[in-house]
């Protein structure tokens, strides 16, 4: 039975845990061990201002920023940075698309360092009991496994790893709870004063921030994970979470400020506080849960790509619904790159502590991105509340700048690796979105009263031969009035294209899982239709099986007869021919493309490359489908001059007639 999860449910709420918290809410294993310098540093200001600077970022960023501000920024239940482009793309803001390029390009890159370093440094752990364990192969063999069970859905995963989450969360509140009660002075880092303090006085301190971020790391899941799990259900669920956080760094904290406290050897702050009985149960507990924090990274990867396809800011990718909800999606292309990136990252930095400088850095760059749109989103909302919303968003920015300042320092140590990802994702979606714009400057549509004059001319041509029975043509044109030029080409700019019935087919995805329903516009009696076909997005996209389908039903009530153009088999057999052209467009070679555009027009077709080819993208029989490249003109085109030297219009009777040219000269003739 699926989960409805629009809804606030009890199951809903467990998915969340299982699905959303995971990044977020493994973040105590190493966040105090990265503030104490490796735990070498213990002084009571730089935990104080430490800890305090953590909670307020949780307060800040986490809840506030995306629990309440972010979570109302849905795109039709989509959420994500992409989400945000899509609504102020609506209102026709140009400059929006840096910032939503630079967040997708840099959460992407986030996606082959955060599974990587999550699952590395739990089962690393296993080292400090048992030295010999085969580290390396199991952390290859979990990261293969994690990627292959995501084609069963985030709902089924979730339910798997809500449990485990929910184990995890308890154990970090009983943690928390035990060393707070030794040390119960530490609630007053509760004080914000104690951050400011952290920065403004304490050496080294900013430098410190770097690592109070980690605590972090996963708040962008929060928000590009609602339509996985619905905003009621997140925020719940954060309730809960995000108190028990607290009470687990506060545990930490007051650990650290215990009178003689020290680390021993290969030991990190939080298996500090872990009693020595439940050691094992620790490590086990711990690494199911950097698995999940996983999943959170996995999920909100599929849900920015996804929008990215709708949005036309990357190509067409096989997008597969596992649940009947419509948010629960898996890609498969995605997903095996994602597992090829994440393994090349193990195969390179091969420890969790060789990867801990490249982490944080891209998330930071996603955050401030995603603070640039929301602003100016709840701007143009509301503009009544405009200088309200600057002041606060002012508040956000410059936080997170400073945490972008103080994570600028992993540069030179790791750093590099996942700003030169972050940098090439970027190129490559903003070389596809200009050559899209390229793309959009011609003429793409043409009034169907231009075409229909053509369509009766070619059928009464006798000339011309019947191509097939009937010709579909796939077309973007959602509009019964006006065809796509690519389409009107093929018609008529080359041979021209006769049969008995031309069919225009418009498909249309609707938010439903189930259902077929459809529309068909008389554009020629008895000669030409316009098909508005909607499917909901889990019924099989099988077009040529439908098409007949109609065409039969439209012979029932007699608007056609059905029958074959070709008078050898008409009446023979039960059904006519049908035959689908599907539309490739190309940049036409008198283009006078500059180098900027040719490398645009290379990227797109790179990028088109990796996703569906079109008889797969429409989900038509191969067998029975024409592919057509088209060429278009997209920019100038070249205005070469062509000089007349001579002409020769008659050889008869062995005489020779020449014509002196312009530009002939007398030796020449």
């Amino acid at each position: 039975m699926s989960i409805n999860t629009n809804k606030a449910s009890l199951a809903g709420v467990l998915i969340t845990i299982g699905i959303v918290f995971g990044d977020i809410g493994t973040s105590p294993l190493y966040v105090f061990q990265a503030i104490t310098g490796n735990g070498k540093n213990f002084d009571h200001d730089l935990i104080y201002g430490g800890l305090s600077a953590v909670i307020w970022t949780l307060i800040l960023l986490a809840t506030i920023k995306y629990i309440y501000f972010a979570l109302n920024a849905d795109n039709k239940g989509e959420g994500g940075i992409f989400a945000l482009f899509a609504l102020l793309k609506a209102k026709r803001v140009k400059w929006i698309i840096i910032p939503a390029l630079i967040g997708c390009a840099t959460l992407l890159a986030d996606g082959f360092i955060t599974p990587a370093i999550s699952i590395s440094s739990a089962v690393e752990g296993i080292n400090n009991v048992n030295p010999d364990f085969p580290v390396y192969q199991v952390i290859v063999g979990i990261i293969i496994a994690l990627f292959t069970i995501q084609q069963f859905g985030t709902s089924a995963i979730g339910k798997a790893f809500g449990p485990v989450m929910l184990i995890w969360f308890a154990f970090l509140a009983y943690l928390g709870f035990i060393n707070i009660s030794k040390n119960p002075e530490v609630l007053a880092a509760l004080n914000p004063y104690y951050a400011y303090n952290l920065v403004a006085n304490v050496d080294g301190g900013f430098w410190v921030l770097g690592a109070v971020f980690l605590c972090t790391t996963g708040a962008e899941a929060l928000y590009s994970d609602l339509g996985h799990c619905g905003k009621h259900n997140i925020r719940i669920s954060w309730t809960v979470m995000s108190v028990i956080l607290v009470i687990n760094y506060l545990g930490q904290a007051a650990l650290c400020l215990t009178p003689g406290f020290e680390l021993a050897p290969k030991q990190t702050v939080f298996y500090a506080m872990v009693p020595q009985d439940m050691l094992y149960f620790a490590i086990g507990i711990a690494t199911a849960a950097t698995i999940i924090a996983s999943q959170a990274l996995i999920t909100g990867v599929f849900t920015l790509m996804n929008e990215a396809i709708k949005l036309n800011l990357w190509t067409n990718l096989k997008v597969k619904y596992p649940t009947d909800h419509q948010g629960q999606i898996y890609i498969p292309f995605i997903n095996w790159f994602l597992m090829a990136g994440c393994l090349v990252v193990i195969a390179i930095f091969k420890k969790a502590e060789a990867m801990e400088a490249s982490y944080g850095l891209a998330i930071t760059i996603n955050m401030v991105m995603t603070s640039f749109l929301l602003a100016y989103l709840l701007i143009l909302r509301t503009p009544k509340l405009k200088y309200l919303y600057i002041g606060i968003f002012i508040v956000f920015v410059t936080i997170e700048g400073i945490f972008l300042l103080s994570n600028l320092g992993k540069i030179m140590h790791g750093g590099a690796f996942t700003l030169i990802l972050s940098i090439g994702f970027f190129i490559l979606l903003f070389l596809y979105y200009k050559a899209r714009q390229l793309r959009k400057s011609i003429t793409e549509y043409i009034s169907m009263k231009q075409v229909i004059p053509l369509l009766i001319a070619t059928k009464n041509d006798p000339n011309l031969q019947y191509e097939a029975s009937n010709i579909v043509y796939p077309t973007r044109s959602n509009n019964p009035n006006r065809l796509d030029a690519t389409v009107f080409f093929s018609l008529f700019k080359k041979r021209p294209r006769k049969a008995g019935v031309v069919w225009f087919l418009h498909l249309d995805i609707l938010s439903d899982p189930w259902g077929v329903h459809y529309t068909v516009n008389e554009v020629i009696d008895k000669s030409c239709y316009y098909v508005n076909l909607q499917l909901g997005f889990k019924e099989e996209h099988r077009i040529e099986y439908m098409m007949r389908k109609i065409e039969r039903k439209m012979v029932e009530k007699g608007e056609l007869t059905g029958e074959s153009v070709f008078d050898s088999v008409k009446g023979k057999f039960e059904e006519a021919d049908f035959k689908f052209i599907v539309l490739n467009s190309r940049v036409a070679t008198d283009n006078k493309l500059t180098a900027f555009e040719s490398i645009c027009v290379k990227a797109y077709r790179f990028v088109k490359a990796t996703g569906l080819k079109p008889a797969e993208d429409f989900g038509l029989d191969k067998t029975n489908v024409v592919v057509e490249y088209i060429p278009i003109s997209v920019t100038k085109q070249y205005d070469q001059e062509l000089v007349e030297d001579y002409e020769d219009y008659s050889l008869k009777k062995g005489n020779v007639k020449l014509t002196r040219g312009e530009n002939t000269s007398p030796n020449e003739i």
